[in-house]
């Protein structure tokens, strides 16, 4: 009433849902629910099923996301806690047996499998200078490379509450040590 509208009927007083298949990947709905706030999800007996709305977007993406960036960030902190205390011939070293073809002119160059193998050197872990104890480093590097791998090649099954609490840590870890002028 308050718009002028004309209310005799229900159909009068409601607005258009917007509705997607159960089918349709949520990649492919992100504009439709981004435009509307929200969307109904039709199952494939043509019931709604549920409802996705623009906070579950926010949700998911955190979900998805947060792996991506913590990762990042770890890979950030480990090139600067070893750039300029290597020389090339070292860095090189440290490649993956076999991949002869690939340069290695810095550490952005190396994989974290490949930090993984420089670290547990310990001639190599000598030079960073840093007071921790290096077997439990290079063995939680590790696990961490275990983890990147897994998001990074899209695990179908994701990652576990415990592997999101494993890269906060490593990460919370690295930045302490930056703040201290470690890194």
């Amino acid at each position: 009433m308050s718009l002028g509208r004309a209310c005799t009927k229900v159909r009068d007083c409601t607005e258009q849902a917007f509705e997607v298949s159960s089918e349709v990947s949520l990649f492919a709905a992100i504009d439709l629910i981004v435009k509307n706030q929200y969307v109904l999800v039709r199952d494939s007996e043509h019931k709604i099923s549920g409802i996705v709305t623009t906070s579950d977007l926010s949700i998911q993406f955190g979900q998805l996301g947060e792996p991506f960036l913590l990762a990042g960030e770890i890979e950030q902190h480990i090139r600067r806690l070893i750039q300029n205390k290597f020389t090339n011939k070292e860095l090189e070293a440290a490649k993956y047996p076999g991949d002869s073809d690939r340069a290695v002119m810095n550490v952005a160059d190396l994989t974290l499998g490949e930090y993984v193998r420089l670290l547990e050197n310990k001639e190599n872990w000598k030079k960073l200078n840093l007071n921790v104890d290096q077997a439990v480093f290079v063995r939680d590097l590790q696990e961490i490379r275990d983890i990147r791998n897994d998001v990074m090649h899209f695990d179908p099954d994701g990652i576990s509450d415990q592997e999101r609490s494993t890269l906060r840590r490593f990460v919370a870890f690295m930045q302490q040590l930056s703040k201290i002028g470690v890194t």
